[in-house]
């Protein structure tokens, strides 16, 4: 028994072994991939965690499940999420590779890319794009479940984005690489006026915020990126295309759920009994528009902060 656990255990760890591992975990999901989907998980923690977004609730939680059921996807899953700062895009990518993975965000197969750090210089835009090409074809080679997302979009050179393209089409194989399992999240702030003018609009006719609509925001949010010079979807084939599978409106955050953030936060940290905290950052926040103050400027970015000044 001794001895067939040794050539075992040399076999696991030959070089020649870890290279069929790899190519398994090509075609995959499992394998040293470390991908362990659990969609009630995401969906529980989407519907209890995230606040005032049920159209990105709903999308999200849709179409990831929609996705993983399928073995043998037609291509990859790629969505973009757009509202303003502090409304939870960010959240909701968290949770995803929270809940896909077995070590979470902390996984070698999610990846993070923001343009500040990543692509800081828009003269080098065509030396980044060989590189993103790179690292994306050598990640899916490694785990075909990879997990990519790109933060800032508004920030992100254009024309830069566009070198995924072949990886987002309805191909099967791409540069000898099998990639339509992968997940692409895009996040920015491009298309904020668009879905903050509709939640205005619902809020002013005394219209209930869950009325809004997804089929109401979907072309104005792709035109608004595609049209907008600063973002890094600016005149995009990936837009041209449609390989954009669902984009995804986060609503401006009212008081109300400004305070469900408090709180939340609030429990995190022992305090869950703290009414009175709750109620001051409410009231020190900024709300716009002057007429009205429905929506908190900041959404819930500047909770942390408020907290720990009244805490």
């Amino acid at each position: 028994m001794l001895a067939i656990l040794t050539v075992l255990f040399l076999y696991l760890t030959h070089p020649v072994c870890g290279v069929i591992q790899r190519l398994l975990c090509t075609f995959k999901d499992s394998c040293d991939c470390d991908f362990k989907p659990n969609i009630r998980d995401l969906e529980w923690d989407l519907y209890k965690n995230v606040y005032g977004q049920h159209l990105a609730q709903d999308i999200v939680s849709e179409e990831v499940a929609r996705f993983l059921q399928n073995n043998n996807p037609e291509r990859p899953l790629v969505l973009s999420f757009h509202g303003s700062s502090g409304t939870g895009k960010t959240l909701v990518s968290s949770m995803l590779g929270n809940h896909l993975y077995g070590s979470a965000m902390s996984s070698p197969y999610v990846h993070q890319f923001v343009p500040t750090l990543h692509f800081p210089y828009p003269d080098r835009v065509n030396e980044y794009r060989e590189e993103l090409k790179s690292w994306v074809q050598g990640n899916l080679t490694e785990c075909a479940r990879s997990v990519f997302l790109f933060d800032e979009m508004e920030k992100m050179p254009p024309g830069l984005i566009d070198v995924l393209q072949p990886f987002l089409g309805p191909s099967h194989v791409v540069f000898g690489t099998n990639y339509r399992k992968a997940i692409y999240i895009f996040i920015g702030t491009t298309g904020e006026e668009v879905i903050n003018k509709m939640a205005l609009e619902n809020r002013q006719s005394g219209g209930d915020r869950d009325e809004i609509k997804w089929a109401d925001l979907q072309e104005a949010i792709a035109q608004a990126a595609y049209n907008t010079n600063s973002s890094g979807f600016f005149h995009s084939s990936i837009i041209q295309h449609n390989y954009i599978t669902r984009f995804v409106p986060f609503l401006p955050l009212s008081r109300r759920h400004v305070e469900r953030c408090v709180r939340s936060q609030l429990c995190q940290r022992g305090s869950c009994g703290r009414s009175d905290v709750v109620d001051a950052v409410g009231g020190d926040m900024i709300y716009t528009p002057v007429e009205g103050h429905y929506f908190s400027s900041t959404g819930c970015k500047a909770v942390p902060a408020k907290i720990n000044l009244f805490l």
